[in-house]
């Protein structure tokens, strides 16, 4: 574990380099690309990409490689070196020439301008996930050999054809060529590669395209690929009718105000686990340990069907307390939005701090022991997510069950919900900071959020 720690203190957002693939013609879409590359597409008004850079700018990553090809010129033109978008902001180019490389020979032409690991991702996806679970599920498994990570989602068929079997972690067959019945999981579209990767490649680099996908096979087949899995839905332009939804999608997300609902997950969705070391009540250090409170689900469902969209915001400091590893931490968000997923309900995002300031001799990944501003009573859970979306905090909630939450709540503009047991030493603390709402549980609140 120690030279995890050492790798993913030495690495930040800041610091992994994002490479983009742009290359492609756009076929698929000739109405809008006879006169513009796929990147360019405008979506009310903004090149479809600069949506997933805005988000990507947003979470703090800095230097980029675009690889262009068709109408590279035009993509070129607008983005520029990247200094209109921050004076850190670094946007450089390659070429793919006059022939087609293939997604794979465009990386190895690359190869000049890639840093020692980089991150891969399409200019035609819009992806908004967890990106620091990728970079430290990538990080760690580097220290064992591994090469690549992938991401993947549990899909059967929804999106695309599924071509990959996932299972207890670990991707057992990948195949976008072949595919069997056994394949429930797709390649998300973001990966982390080590260049060393490419640079094996170059010499053998001839005529003919190569395609990424061949490359990662092989990576799976030698067992070098680690995995991590997602589940929040990805867009995509690469038909008219996707490119129809993500138009919808955006919309909504970033034209429209919209309430929306912030909550707390130990006490208010999950019930607290007895933790047999420490003799005390806990968070559930692992999936095993995680159940629903009563009427949580019904009580989420309420507000979902009500049209609010849902963010988890919790303090998860375990791991940096040395109770247990942040990939456990990751499993048990996995684990419970899935869950939820059976029962009809999509969270739009879990936002976890996993820091605290103190920690423990004993946690493992030292590079969680910080002072940060994403702690609750901080608001920095919420203020993040509202950079990523038009959100009216006057129609908003903050449902949680302490102090800390309602102090978050009131420190981003929104209002209150209290949930469980109003204690008469709670009271007093929240002499200024009153709930606008106070339920027994989640239930009860939501019943009073949506009348």
């Amino acid at each position: 574990m120690k030279n995890i720690i050492c790798e993913t203190e030495r690495l930040s957002c800041e610091d992994l380099q994002v490479v983009v693939l742009m290359g492609g013609l756009g076929s698929r879409l000739k109405e809008q690309t006879v006169s513009c590359p796929k990147p360019l597409v405008p979506i009310h008004g903004t090149p479809f990409f600069e949506y997933e850079l805005n988000l990507l700018l947003q979470i703090g990553f800095k230097k980029f490689v675009f690889l262009v090809g068709y109408r590279a010129n035009m993509i070129e033109e607008y983005f520029g070196d990247g200094s209109r978008y921050g004076k850190d902001i670094s946007i450089r180019y390659s070429y793919d020439g006059e022939k087609l490389l293939g997604t794979g020979g465009a990386v190895i032409r690359a190869l000049p301008f890639l840093e020692e690991d980089f991150m891969l991702v399409y200019a035609d996806s819009f992806m908004d996930v967890d990106y620091f679970q990728i970079m430290y599920r990538y990080f760690a498994g580097r220290q064992t050999g591994i090469k690549a990570l992938m991401t993947v989602m549990e899909n059967a068929d929804r999106f695309d054809k599924s071509n990959v079997v996932f299972k207890d972690g670990e991707i057992k067959v990948y195949d976008k060529k072949n595919i069997v019945s056994e394949m429930t999981f797709i390649d998300y579209g973001i990966e982390i590669f080590s260049r060393e990767v490419f640079a094996a490649l170059e010499k053998s680099f001839g005529e003919e395209a190569v395609d990424l996908s061949d490359i990662q096979r092989e990576l799976v087949e030698k067992k070098k690929c680690t995995a991590c899995e997602v589940t929040h839905r990805f867009y995509e332009i690469g038909t008219p009718e996707s490119l129809a939804e993500f138009t919808e999608y955006a919309k909504k997300r970033f034209l429209e105000p919209h309430g929306v609902c912030f909550l707390d997950r130990d006490g208010v969705i999950n019930e607290i686990a007895f933790n047999e070391d420490t003799e005390q009540l806990d968070s559930p250090l692992s999936v095993s340990q995680f159940q629903f409170l009563p009427d949580a689900v019904e009580g989420l469902k309420r507000l979902y069907e009500s049209g609010m969209e849902l963010f988890i915001v919790t303090n998860q400091p375990a791991a940096a307390k040395g109770k247990t590893a942040l990939s456990e931490l990751y499993d048990i968000n996995t684990f419970m939005l899935k869950e939820l997923r059976k029962e009809g309900i999509e969270i739009a995002e879990v936002s976890v701090c996993p820091h605290h300031p103190a920690g423990s001799g004993r946690a493992k990944e030292r590079f969680l022991i910080r002072a940060c501003n994403c702690r609750k009573p901080g608001a920095g859970l919420i203020l993040n997510i509202m950079k990523k979306h038009r959100i009216d905090p006057a129609c908003s909630y903050m449902i949680g069950d302490s102090y800390t939450d309602m102090l978050a709540g009131r420190a981003a503009g929104v209002k209150l919900a209290f949930t469980g047991d109003f204690k008469c030493d709670v009271c007093g603390r929240l002499e200024y900071t009153k709930p606008d709402i106070i339920g027994k549980n989640l239930l009860e609140a939501a019943e009073k959020i949506v009348c």
